[in-house]
This record gives C-alpha cells, structure tokens and sequence, in this order.
C-alpha cells in the first residue's frame, strides 16, 4: 500500500483533503471494506457498524472528543450518494451546536493494474475558523497515516 503525496494544506485549498492512494487488491474487496458494517467497524470509528448502504440512512460514530477542535467526540453521519463499487459519499456532522463543522467524505474507486486507486475528497472546512483549520490538519495526517493504514489491514484479514 503506498500513500501518493496529494495535495496538503500548501496547496491553497484549505476547505478540502485529497488522498489518493492506492491499494493491492481488486475493487470489489476494497468496495466491501468501505461499505460491509463488520469491515467498517474495524478500521472506522465505533459506530460504524450501523451503517447500511442506502441512500438517506443515518447512523452515529464516536471517537475522542478533541477540544482544541470543538469536536465532541460524536459525528452523525449520512449517506448521500453511491454509486456500486464506484463511489460512496456521506455528509459527518457534529451534534454539538458548538462545532458548526458538517463535511463531505467522498470515496473513488479506480481499478488499476492488479488493484484499486482510491481517492478521498474530504470537504467543506472552515477557512476562517481556527479550530477547522486544526481539524484540517488533525484529519489530514489521521486520513494518511493510520485511517488508511487501518483500512489496508482490515483488507489484508479480508478473503
């Protein structure tokens, strides 16, 4: 599994993260790990597991709360658009009326070669608000280093 370096925080757009990275194994599987509730609760926050694939369906995931964010520790989270092993797009949202953050995570799925080229679009940050400025940051190297990580793994366990 290799990280590709995409575009960080110097490219200009601060209201977006792209990764693209790609991963030793078909689309298919990959698709499954993005979208089976007991892969997902494997490399995902806990909640995840919830999640059904359809659009409009909400669940809830939790983590640790982040004060330096205004993370509550808490993301509602909503399908809103997929496309079978393709594309999968939700909206995450904070619950606490204190966090105004609501972000698009958008999953591409790209067969190449023998595996899958994977690009993550991760927006709607806040220019002007320092504490989504620290999010960006927070989540740009979470997303790179161990969410992705996580999820390679989680693929490797997958037959």
């Amino acid at each position: 599994m290799t990280t590709e370096p995409g575009p960080g925080p110097s490219d200009g757009d601060l209201t977006t993260i792209r990764v693209d990275q790609f991963l030793p194994h078909p689309p298919a599987k990959v698709w499954r790990a993005l979208t089976e509730p007991d892969l997902l609760v494997q490399w995902q926050m806990q909640g995840a597991e919830n999640f059904r694939l359809e659009v409009g369906h909400q669940y809830r995931m939790t983590s640790v709360p982040r004060p330096n964010t205004r993370f509550s520790g808490v993301v509602d989270v909503q399908v809103l658009a997929y496309d079978r092993e393709r594309m999968l797009s939700v909206r995450w949202s904070d619950p606490d009326p204190a966090n105004l953050a609501h972000w698009t995570i958008t999953w591409t799925l790209e067969h190449e070669g023998r595996g899958t080229r994977l690009f993550l679009v991760h927006e709607g940050f806040d220019p002007d608000d320092p504490a989504q400025m620290t999010a960006r940051t927070i989540m740009d190297g979470g997303w790179r280093s161990h969410v992705l990580a996580a999820l390679g793994q989680t693929l490797e366990r997958v037959r």
